[in-house]
This record gives structure tokens, C-alpha cells and sequence, in this order.
């Protein structure tokens, strides 16, 4: 049992350190533009991959729910998981792979040229830095960890019954309607006591 209180552990931890790397490599500068008048442009992660931050909050919802999830729904939050980690790495392979169209926004604010091959015309040479490739760590650790709790979803500890439904005994449940109904006469100006 204390393996599986471990799992779980882990299970929870791991995806607040995977969304908040995200989020951190997010606020970083991810794109270096040089253009042809010698000016610096420096578009950082919320311009070069806006979706990032819905991506790791989504990890933190997701492990808000885990806590109280069934064993059926572990395995589908875990599976969700994996997408969110899928999502992460796809948010910094379009960074890497068109720094130019990542840094749209950046590049139509500082020169006024708008539309991506009016801008492109006017970029000389673009590096990137680390931040989208530690996003994209972070994004493919969501991944194994996704499949991580689908797979040990079954070795946590029960969870407790205080969050279910509750149910109420044949005989509570008729004392319940007959003490609500006294009230309700009483409202109504009648004595349940007279009868």
C-alpha cells in the first residue's frame, strides 16, 4: 500500500513541475531577430507560443481532479495528460521551425509592416534560444507521465467515499420526508402536534 500512496505521490507532483517549467520557459525569450536596418527584435514566449500557458494550467486542472478521480477516470486524466504534454511540444516545434512567423506580432509592433512575407523581407537572420526546447522537455515529460498514471492508475489507494452521493437507508429517508412534511404543515398554520 505504501507503493501505491508513492505512485500517487509522484503522480500528482510531476505535472505541477511539468506546467510550472512550462511556464516558466513561456516567460523567456524564445526568438532573436536581426533585420536589414540593424535593429534587434527579441520575441519572447508569449508572442512565439501563446499557447503554452493554456497547456500547463490545464496540468494544474488536471491534477486538481486526479485526487478525486475513480480508477476509470485516472486512466482517461492520464491519457489527457499525454495530449497536454503532446500540445506543449507542439507549441515549441512551431517556434523552432518558423521563428520568423512566431515573431509576427513583435515584428509588425516594432516595424508597422504587417502580413508575414512583408516581415520576412525584412528579417536578415533569426536564432532561437533554449526556452523552446525546455518547453518541449517539459512537454515531452508530460507525455511519460501521462502514460505513467494510466498505467499504475490501478495500484493508488482507494480513494475515500466522502465525496460520493450519499445514500440514504429505506427507513431514514421516510423519517426525513415525514419531519419535513411536519414542517412544511407548520408553515401552512397547522399543528403536526394536534393530530
Amino acid at each position: 500500500m505504501a507503493d501505491g500512496r508513492r505512485i500517487r505521490l509522484l503522480a500528482l507532483l510531476l505535472p505541477v513541475g511539468v506546467a510550472a517549467v512550462a511556464l516558466l520557459a513561456w516567460t523567456q525569450p524564445w526568438v532573436t531577430l536581426e533585420l536589414a536596418d540593424g535593429r534587434t527584435i527579441v520575441a519572447a514566449g508569449d508572442a512565439a507560443a501563446p499557447a503554452v500557458p493554456p497547456f500547463a494550467l490545464a496540468g494544474l486542472a488536471l491534477v486538481g481532479a486526479l485526487t478525486l478521480a475513480g480508477l476509470v477516470f485516472r486512466i482517461i486524466l492520464g491519457l489527457l495528460q499525454s495530449l497536454l504534454g503532446a500540445g506543449l511540444i507542439a507549441s515549441g516545434v512551431l517556434a523552432i521551425s518558423d521563428p520568423v512567423a512566431a515573431s509576427l506580432g513583435p515584428l509588425t509592433a516594432a516595424t508597422g509592416v504587417d502580413g508575414l512575407d512583408s516581415v520576412r523581407a525584412l528579417v536578415e537572420s533569426s536564432s532561437v534560444s533554449a526556452w523552446p526546447w525546455v518547453a518541449m522537455v517539459a512537454g515531452a515529460a508530460g507525455i511519460v507521465i501521462g502514460v505513467a498514471i494510466a498505467l499504475t492508475a490501478s495500484r493508488w489507494p482507494r480513494r475515500t467515499r466522502r465525496f460520493d452521493a450519499v445514500t440514504f437507508a429505506s427507513g431514514t429517508a421516510d423519517s426525513r420526508t415525514d419531519r419535513l412534511d411536519a414542517w412544511d404543515a407548520l408553515s401552512d398554520g397547522d399543528d403536526p402536534t394536534a393530530r
